[in-house]
C-alpha cells in the first residue's frame, strides 16, 4: 500500500460544480447490510476515516451530489427493495438525515448522476426501467424522469449536461449497455454504445469529459459527449465486482467490492493505464456507493 501523501494534482471542474476534494462511500454489505459511511481526501492517498452512519443499513443503493450535499437513494434491506433516500452534508461529518422517497422501491446499484442541481436515479433490479429525479438542495420525494432503454442495474456518471449509465444486469445475465440522458430535461434514455465487456455491478466515475467504468479487473472509458463504444483503459489492482466509485474531477477512486474487499484503487482519469493502490476502507464491504463534495 502507498504511504499516505499528496498526489499533487489539482481537481478539475470541467464537468460542473458537483466535484469536491472529499470522497465518501455509503452503506453496503459484509454479508449483512451496514450503514457505515467512510471518507477520504481524494488528493491524498491513505486509509479512509469514519464519517458517521446512514439512516438505514442497506446495499445496492445509488448516491449523487451537488458538491455539498450527498443523497443516497433506494437499494435493498435484507433482500427487500426500499424507496428511502437520505442525505449528508459532505463537509461535515455526522449521521445521515431522511430526504424523501424515490417513486418506486428498487435496487439500483450505484446508478445515479447529477448536473450539480438535479440528481437522477436510474433503472434497477426487478427489471424496472424507471428513472427518477430530485433537486438535491431541497428535501422531498422524487419525480418521474422517464424510462431507461434497458431494465437493469447500471452504474451512473455524468458531465455537465449528459447523464450516463454503464453496464447491465438482465434476465439472461450480464450486458454491455451504455445509455444516456440530457439531465436538465425529462424523457427517455437513448442508446450510447457498448462496453468492451458484459458486466453487472459496475462502477463508473468521470472527470467531466471522460467516464471510466470498472468491474472485475477491467476498466474501460468513453468520451461522454461522443456516442460510441468504450475503449480499454487498464486494469484494477485485483478482481472484484460490486465496488463504488468517486472522483474529484481529476482522480478516480474505486473502493470495496466482492469478497468484502477493503481495497481502494485510483487512476488519473485523463490518462490510461492500470490502477494503483490508494489505501483501505474502514470496513471491507461490497455494494457501497460513492460520491464527492466539499
Amino acid at each position: 500500500m502507498l504511504v499516505s501523501g499528496a498526489l499533487s494534482l489539482t481537481p478539475s471542474v470541467a464537468g460542473g460544480g458537483w466535484y469536491g476534494g472529499r470522497g465518501v462511500w455509503l452503506c453496503g454489505s459484509t454479508g449483512s447490510d451496514v450503514n457505515t459511511i467512510d471518507y477520504i481526501t481524494i488528493a491524498s492517498t491513505g486509509n479512509a476515516t469514519d464519517f458517521g452512519d446512514g439512516t438505514l443499513s442497506r446495499r445496492d443503493q445509488a448516491t449523487c451530489s451537488d458538491g455539498s450535499r450527498g443523497v443516497c437513494g433506494a437499494g435493498q434491506i435484507n433482500g427487500t427493495p426500499t424507496n428511502d433516500m437520505d442525505y449528508i452534508t459532505i463537509a461535515t461529518t455526522g449521521n445521515a438525515t431522511f430526504f424523501g422517497d424515490v417513486t418506486q422501491a428498487r435496487t439500483i446499484s450505484h446508478g445515479a448522476c447529477s448536473n450539480g442541481t438535479r440528481g437522477i436515479f436510474g433503472s434497477g433490479a426487478g427489471w424496472f426501467n424507471t428513472m427518477d429525479y430530485i433537486t438535491i438542495s431541497t428535501t422531498g420525494n422524487a419525480t418521474d424522469f422517464g424510462d431507461n432503454t434497458v431494465s437493469s442495474i447500471m452504474g451512473g456518471c455524468n458531465d455537465a449536461t449528459r447523464g450516463i449509465w454503464m453496464g447491465e444486469q438482465n434476465s439472461g445475465g450480464s450486458g454491455d449497455s451504455i445509455t444516456y440522458i440530457t439531465m436538465a430535461t425529462t424523457g427517455n434514455a437513448t442508446d450510447f454504445g457498448n462496453r468492451t465487456v458484459s458486466q453487472q455491478s459496475t462502477a463508473p466515475t468521470d472527470n467531466g469529459v471522460r467516464a471510466v467504468c470498472a468491474g472485475n479487473t477491467t476498466m474501460d472509458y468513453i468520451t461522454i459527449q461522443t456516442t460510441g463504444n468504450a475503449t480499454d483503459f487498464g486494469d484494477l489492482t485485483d478482481n472484484r465486482q460490486s465496488l463504488g466509485a468517486t472522483s474529484d474531477g481529476t482522480i478516480g477512486v474505486w473502493a470495496g467490492g466482492s469478497g468484502n474487499s477493503n481495497v481502494m484503487d485510483y487512476v488519473t482519469i485523463s490518462t490510461t493505464g492500470n490502477a494503483t493502490d490508494f489505501g483501505d476502507l474502514t470496513q471491507g464491504r461490497f455494494q457501497a456507493s460513492g460520491t464527492s463534495g466539499d
